[in-house]
């Protein structure tokens, strides 16, 4: 991958937002890796960073996937997607983890990420 590391996005400055706008949010690709090359067919692995960038300043997800057949692939853990967004609630109140995996999931399934994670798996 040309582009920061996937866990990188741990180091860029904290993003509040409130949960449920990401559609503010502009998203675009920034890397897919194969960390672990499978048969053509199934059993690679990767990881895969997007940005999203809004008047607030540029938020960050990444998350582990893994190849099930050859045109299947599906995030590994989906409540592991790494995140820069500190999601806000309707009270105000910073969500928790176990919270904020549920937005951080609706916007990954917004994302063409197996499409990028298919060209990756090609380029391999």
């Amino acid at each position: 991958m040309n582009a920061p590391t996937p866990w990188s996005v741990h180091a860029w400055p904290p993003l509040l937002w409130q949960a449920g706008r990401s559609a503010q949010l502009h998203w675009r690709h920034v890397g897919t890796c194969v960390t672990q090359p499978g048969s053509h067919d199934a059993g690679s692995a990767g990881q895969t960073l997007w940005a999203g960038t809004g008047d607030s300043g540029e938020a960050g997800v990444a998350w582990d996937w893994v190849q099930i057949a050859s045109d299947v692939v599906a995030m590994a853990d989906p409540m592991s997607v790494v995140s820069n967004l500190r999601l806000v609630g309707n009270g105000g109140e910073v969500l928790t983890a176990l919270q904020s995996a549920r937005f951080l999931n609706e916007i990954v399934h917004a994302l063409p990420w197996q499409h990028e994670v298919q060209r990756a798996l090609h380029a391999a």
